[in-house]
Protein backbone atom coordinates (compact mmCIF):
# COMPACT_ATOMS: atom_id res chain seq x y z
CA UNK A 1 0.00 0.00 0.00
CA UNK A 2 2.78 2.82 0.44
CA UNK A 3 4.13 1.60 -2.55
CA UNK A 4 1.15 2.88 -4.15
CA UNK A 5 0.81 5.87 -2.62
CA UNK A 6 4.88 6.69 -3.34
CA UNK A 7 3.52 6.08 -7.16
CA UNK A 8 0.86 7.67 -7.22
CA UNK A 9 3.10 11.14 -5.45
CA UNK A 10 5.89 10.70 -8.19
CA UNK A 11 4.15 12.99 -10.87
CA UNK A 12 3.32 15.99 -8.90
CA UNK A 13 6.94 15.97 -7.43
CA UNK A 14 8.70 17.00 -10.22
CA UNK A 15 6.24 18.33 -12.23
CA UNK A 16 7.69 21.80 -12.29
CA UNK A 17 10.93 20.15 -13.94
CA UNK A 18 10.56 19.16 -17.77
CA UNK A 19 11.76 15.55 -18.90
CA UNK A 20 15.67 16.49 -19.36
CA UNK A 21 16.98 17.95 -15.90
CA UNK A 22 20.30 19.78 -14.91
CA UNK A 23 22.81 19.01 -12.30
CA UNK A 24 21.31 22.03 -10.31
CA UNK A 25 17.85 20.50 -11.02
CA UNK A 26 19.21 17.02 -9.67
CA UNK A 27 20.92 18.96 -6.65
CA UNK A 28 17.49 20.10 -5.93
CA UNK A 29 15.38 17.36 -6.44
CA UNK A 30 17.41 15.35 -4.57
CA UNK A 31 18.61 17.97 -2.18
CA UNK A 32 22.28 16.95 -2.52
CA UNK A 33 25.37 19.16 -3.66
CA UNK A 34 27.20 19.40 -6.87
CA UNK A 35 30.11 16.75 -6.01
CA UNK A 36 27.11 14.15 -4.94
CA UNK A 37 25.22 14.44 -8.19
CA UNK A 38 28.66 14.07 -10.40
CA UNK A 39 29.67 11.16 -7.86
CA UNK A 40 26.45 9.43 -8.77
CA UNK A 41 27.12 10.09 -12.17
CA UNK A 42 30.15 8.88 -12.48
CA UNK A 43 29.21 5.58 -10.98
CA UNK A 44 26.14 5.13 -12.83
CA UNK A 45 23.99 5.11 -10.12
CA UNK A 46 22.52 8.04 -12.06
CA UNK A 47 22.05 7.28 -16.03
CA UNK A 48 22.93 10.32 -17.97
CA UNK A 49 24.33 11.01 -21.62
CA UNK A 50 27.02 12.96 -22.06
CA UNK A 51 27.62 14.85 -24.98
CA UNK A 52 31.03 16.74 -24.40
CA UNK A 53 30.94 18.28 -21.31
CA UNK A 54 27.59 18.80 -21.00
CA UNK A 55 25.10 15.94 -19.25
CA UNK A 56 21.85 14.98 -20.28
CA UNK A 57 19.65 13.55 -17.52
CA UNK A 58 16.20 12.11 -17.79
CA UNK A 59 14.16 12.97 -15.33
CA UNK A 60 13.22 9.31 -14.66
CA UNK A 61 16.28 8.63 -14.09
CA UNK A 62 16.39 10.85 -11.10
CA UNK A 63 13.24 9.38 -10.03
CA UNK A 64 14.71 6.25 -10.10
CA UNK A 65 17.12 6.84 -7.86
CA UNK A 66 14.67 8.13 -4.88
CA UNK A 67 12.15 4.68 -5.63
CA UNK A 68 14.60 2.05 -6.52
Amino acid sequence: MANEMKKQQIPTMFEEYGDIVSIQDVMKMLGVGRSAVYSMLQEGTLRSVRIGRKYIIPKQSVIDVLFP
